[in-house]
């Protein structure tokens, strides 16, 4: 278990942090930087998790305060990584007026804010690996909230760019994996496989980046 986990979580970090690097050099128009950036915001966000969580299973130390560090870049940087898809939507289809244009920004940008406001109450526990399920739910409604508006805006133009037409489902996919990990993990361990599959959902993400890429 330990050695399929760590080599799928090194290959996924590999494989994000040199998607990003390649989008920014094959395109470097608004579009290219924006998926590039977003593409590295994830794999180096996710890093600060993950090689803990590697070094866990084959080093005898204590990594409580790591892992729970790195969980709260973890949920610092995927909240930007949506941010960056919600500006990415505007360059890609930019159909909505102004005004609706502004609301969803809006409404992203109060979401957001609040969501990493909850992640910096001490009342997570991250260091110390004593958080609350409250505390779990409770960062976890803007961020969610942040997630429905991103499948709205790419499900609305699935049909207008072939390589986009499946994020929302992607992204949907990626929240229905999460959540219950995010939330009732510590009652149900098993829970914790789901990271997997939504991982694989990130990675397919991206691999709509790289595709894109190539028409810049």
């Amino acid at each position: 278990m330990k050695y399929g986990e760590s080599t799928f979580d090194i290959l996924y970090l590999l494989f994000a942090i040199t998607a990003g690097i390649i989008i920014l050099v094959k395109r470097r128009d608004a579009v290219g930087r924006l998926m590039g950036s977003a593409a590295l915001v994830l794999g180096c966000g996710d890093a600060f998790h993950l090689v803990p969580r590697v070094l866990n299973y084959f080093v005898d130390a204590d990594f409580t305060a790591a892992l729970g560090f790195g969980k709260l870049v973890t949920s610092v940087t995927m909240t930007i990584f949506y941010l960056l898809l919600f500006f990415l939507h505007t360059k890609l289809f930019n159909r909505e007026n102004l005004k609706e244009k502004n609301a969803v920004m809006i409404g992203l940008f109060v979401a957001a804010g609040c969501r990493i406001t909850i992640c910096f109450a001490p009342g997570n526990g991250w260091l110390t690996g004593d958080g609350t399920m409250f505390w779990a739910i409770l960062r976890n409604i803007p961020f969610v909230a942040i997630g429905v508006l991103i499948v709205i805006l790419y499900f609305r133009n699935r049909n207008d760019n072939k390589n986009f037409k499946r994020v929302w489902l992607y992204v949907t996919l990626s929240f229905l994996f999460y959540i219950p990990v995010a939330t009732v993990v510590s009652l149900l361990p098993m829970l914790g496989m789901l990271m997997l599959p939504k991982t694989v959902c990130y990675m397919l993400v991206l691999g709509v980046f790289l595709k894109e890429s190539r028409n810049g």
